[in-house]
């Protein structure tokens, strides 16, 4: 219990502690105009309340990561309270509002455009690609699992293909819509249904007389049950990645940056939302070891279901009763699917923005769209377990890739880009490292020291790169050379 509260008032307090310090380092324009209203097309460029930002910001990025990744990451021990509280303040938070910064901006540039800006055109063009892959995986998971949650929870007539088939079809509608017709109406409406999950789960937790065996008298020692195969380092860092850091955010940010009506409201729905989500995945890892008694427990539990959409389920239903255990597990299918949705509209207006398609006709909006939900449609027949897997590390290489941009544009600006080199640092080492040791064939399948080393070198690569950027830039400001 007593980490539980701790690790809330952290998160909290990183909000107006680092948050503020971060907002300062980039240095917000409150005077500034802002692309929603300097490129207003009634489309996708539309002002709406600051409210309705932050939430369909929130939901956007609260898909099942922050759910099932906080549930698979419990797995591994106390180390997962500290890195949602640790990744969500210094990592998370910071990636998602810089980078959301950036696109402001920069009249509501999307992520390729934004971060290729930085780091040179072969980096965009990777970009490119890797956000479109990773958008349209997200398209396909956020399908297949609300859909599976959804026939656990009705009668014999409720079916997956069936659900599939209406998420599918509710998911080209707010692809194609206008952001304020579909969006930004549905979405006040899915988000009471998550906060009420989260704020019952979280009344059980404090006032249910539940016990939290949180472990960490015992040391951070990996709990998982198949340790010898699941090195905490970095299967951690991947298992919870919506919950602390997450590139799949950085796609998202543009959209809500073409709706912020001021530079100032930036924090509160950038950072602010991260921490959010980071309380949310805080939750659920706690209600995890909780009604199973504790890790070892939870690795029982998982052992012998199909999955955490199971636990997720028992824990609705046996906490909150029979009416509360619905709208909870309903606000664990609308975090899902209001992900799911504005993932492939960010597919469409990267798309768009790499071949420079006008969006404001619904014609030139189709022509987009249909080749992306044919690709999402192809990655649906693939095992939900395989897609996870290759979402949770392109999601983490993708955020790489963003801080690195960040930490550029910062030093490019004479801004304090430390504030964006170390977790872009970590990010790296996470990443490499879980490529060479993951297993085949998603990784090279070497060992943890093997693939730790490698994953050494090249963040150290990176980092001298980045240095070598610093001090030539330094060089080029000192003769006053302005083109650099």
């Amino acid at each position: 219990m007593t980490t539980l509260l701790i690790s809330l008032a952290v998160l909290i307090g990183g909000y107006f502690i680092y948050g503020l310090l971060a907002e300062r380092i980039f240095g917000v324009e409150p005077s500034r105009p802002t692309p929603a209203t300097t490129m207003a097309d009634g489309v996708d460029f539309v002002p709406l309340p600051t409210w309705k930002v932050f939430l369909i910001q929130f939901l956007n990025i609260a898909g099942l990561g922050p759910i099932f990744g906080a549930i698979m990451g419990a797995m591994y021990g106390p180390a997962a309270f500290i890195w949602i509280v640790a990744g969500t303040i210094f990592g998370g938070a910071v990636h998602d509002f810089v980078s959301g910064m950036m696109s402001l901006r920069s009249g509501g540039l999307s992520l390729p455009e934004l971060i290729g800006k930085e780091l040179g055109m072969p980096a965009r063009q990777f970009l490119r690609l890797l956000s479109v892959v990773l958008l349209v995986l997200v398209g396909a998971v956020f399908v297949v699992s609300p859909a599976a949650l959804l026939d656990k929870m009705t009668p014999a007539w409720g079916t997956a293909t069936l659900f599939t088939a209406i998420i599918f079809g509710y998911y080209l509608l707010a692809t194609l819509l206008p952001v304020d017709k579909l969006i930004g109406r549905l979405y006040p409406v899915f988000g009471f249904a998550l906060l009420f999950m989260a704020a019952g789960l979280l009344g059980v937790l404090l006032f249910g007389g539940v016990t939290i065996p949180d472990g960490f008298a015992d040391g951070l020692d990996n709990r998982h049950p198949s340790a010898a195969d699941h090195s905490l380092f970095p299967m951690l860092f991947v298992s919870i990645a919506c919950g602390a850091v997450s590139g799949f955010h950085a796609t998202q940010s543009p959209m809500m940056a073409r709706c912020l009506r001021n530079e100032r409201l930036a924090r509160p729905v950038f950072y602010g939302a991260m921490v959010a989500e980071g309380i949310v995945a805080l939750i659920w890892a706690a209600a995890a070891i909780a009604f199973t008694g504790g890790y070892e427990g939870l690795g029982e539990y998982m052992a012998s279901h199909s999955g955490p959409a199971d636990l997720v389920n028992d824990i609705s239903v046996g906490w909150l009763g029979a009416v509360g255990g619905v709208l909870a597990v309903l606000g664990v299918v609308a975090a899902p699917i209001t992900t799911g949705d504005t993932a492939l509209r960010s597919a469409r207006l990267i798309v768009a923005d790499i071949f420079s398609i006008p969006q404001k006709t619904i014609g030139k909006r189709l022509a987009v769209t249909l080749p992306i939900f044919a690709a999402a449609f192809v990655l649906m027949l693939i095992d939900f377990n395989i897609l996870w897997r290759y979402f949770a590390w392109v999601n983490q290489t993708l955020a790489a890739f963003t801080l690195w941009g960040c930490a550029v544009y910062l030093a490019r600006n004479g801004r304090a880009y430390v504030l964006c080199l170390v977790p872009a640092m970590y990010m790296t080492a996470v990443v490499a490292t879980y490529l060479f040791y993951a297993p085949r064939p998603e990784g090279f399948g070497l060992g943890i020291s093997t693939a730790s080393t490698i994953a050494g070198v090249v963040t150290a690569l990176c980092t001298a790169l980045f240095a070598r950027f610093v001090l030539r830039q330094r060089a080029a400001s000192a003769l006053g050379d302005p083109t650099f």
